[in-house]
């Protein structure tokens, strides 16, 4: 297909470039944010074991959180890339109207939740004990009532990476994470004469810093993101609500599903003690944090899908799988060395009691290995949603990160042994793997073999 004149450098900047020049901004804005996800934890461990495992437990409801905004952001992500390659001024303004109010509606639906919901599931999931059910409480409910700041930042922030300016997402994750590091500290120990507020200032801090993002992205996309124009109206167009949704609820489904999974493993390890609980949680946030480099391309990764799909280049979607894969696992294979080879090290930071080294050395270990295994899956699922068929990428990420760690689980569970707890994510990553290759083969084949031969 000959370039067209003018035309986004989604559809004519050589691949391996433009991978890097999309996902780098998006690596920097995915580290700062793990980083004071992680730095969170690091604080609260320093208030007790009790509050560290309080947070770990706030996080299956925080991934839910996530699941909402995620699943607007990757549905408005496809439709205005899509729309874009088509030069479709008018479906991107829709789009983009139609997420904004979508936002809203998750913001509403959180802080509900929030009051009705957050106390029973910790009195459940902390199996009676008040200390973290008291700390978990204060923690979550601040975050739900105040996640409509959340929200906003995720669609703002999609509005920039889906014009592929993803450059400017950096600033917006920026002032998010920069307020939450600065205020982490200050609200947690009680600084510069203010009340000590433990995990209660933990929550105040991330917000606010929520909100602080959301704020700095409407104002970047109004002066330097023209290309999607930012209106609200609480009657937005039905089929761009319908074509976000279908493209991203499957997302919000699969998020959801490994939310549950995680109040299932949190479940099975309070039946281990508490600390197993505590480990699951920082092991988490570490590789949360040490998986930004594969997380930071895979999301640039769909929007490049998606423009060369609307504009009709197959051979740049092929090219842009194959680089993903590479990328992301160069990215990540540094700090798994470190992972591998000094564990109890990277524990100390969550300062890690004798028993807590006993049972997260091997668990961070064997978790780590994983990740290394689920590269070229997180790559395939992207592509899939790039492609508008997001129902496959559903299929394969709940495979690998729902069904099958948990009939594993559920199976080691009769022996008793942490250590087959934490090998049934490795085993999952395994077995999902080549089921991956085969589905991308076959729904690429057929999505992408009409396309016109590029000239």
């Amino acid at each position: 297909m000959p370039e067209r004149t003018g035309e986004n450098i989604m559809g004519v900047q050589p691949i391996p470039k433009l991978i890097l020049g999309t996902g780098m901004p998006l690596m920097v804005s995915l580290l700062i944010n793990s980083l004071y996800n992680f730095v969170d934890s690091v604080f609260v461990s320093r208030v007790s074991e009790a509050a560290l495992t309080a947070v770990s437990l706030s996080s299956p409801m925080q991934i839910l959180m996530s699941a909402l905004g995620g699943g607007i952001a990757v549905g408005l992500n496809a439709v205005i890339s899509k729309a874009l390659g088509r030069r479709d001024g008018e479906g991107v303004k829709k789009a983009a109207s139609a997420a904004l109010f979508l936002a809203l509606c998750a913001g509403l639906l959180l802080a509900v939740c929030g009051l009705l919901l957050v106390r029973p599931y910790f009195v459940w999931q902390s199996a009676g004990d008040a200390i973290i059910t008291d700390y978990g409480t204060s923690y979550l409910q601040i975050c739900m009532l105040f996640s409509l700041g959340q929200m906003g930042q995720w669609v703002f922030d999609r509005f920039t990476i889906a014009s592929g300016k993803s450059g400017l997402f950096l600033y917006t994750l920026s002032a998010a994470s920069v307020t939450n590091l600065i205020l982490d500290p200050v609200l947690i120990f009680g600084w510069f004469g203010l009340p000590a507020m433990g995990v209660t200032g933990a929550a105040a801090a991330t917000v606010i810093g929520q909100w602080v993002g959301c704020l700095a992205g409407f104002l970047i996309n109004r002066r330097w993101n023209q290309e999607i124009p930012i209106h609200f109206t609480l009657r937005p167009d039905g089929r761009s609500i319908v074509n976000i949704l279908r493209v991203g609820l499957p997302t919000s489904l699969v998020q959801g599903i490994v939310s549950l999974l995680a109040i299932v493993v949190n479940s099975i390890l309070i039946g281990f003690s508490t600390t197993a609980v505590a480990v699951y949680g920082a092991c988490t946030k570490v590789l949360n944090l040490t998986t930004v480099g594969a997380h930071g391309i895979n999301l640039g990764v769909i929007p490049i899908v998606a423009y060369n799909y609307g504009a009709e280049k197959p051979a740049r979607i092929s090219g842009t799988i194959r680089w993903a894969m590479i990328y992301g696992w160069l990215l990540y294979v540094p700090f798994l060395l470190v992972m591998e080879l000094f564990p109890g090290t990277v524990l100390l930071l969550f300062d890690a009691s004798p028993d807590m080294l006993a049972i997260g050395i091997p668990a961070l270990r064997i978790l780590a290995l994983g990740q290394l295994i689920a590269v070229p899956c997180l790559v395939l699922a992207a592509g899939f949603q790039g492609l508008s068929r997001a129902v496959f990428s559903t299929v394969l990420t709940t495979l690998r990160q729902a069904v099958l760690p948990l009939v594993l689980m559920l199976a080691a569970l009769a022996f008793q042994s942490l250590t087959l707890i934490w090998s049934a994510f490795l085993a999952a990553e395994l077995l999902t793997l080549p089921l991956g290759i085969v589905m991308w083969k076959r729904v690429s084949g057929r999505t992408l073999d009409d396309f016109p031969e590029e000239l």
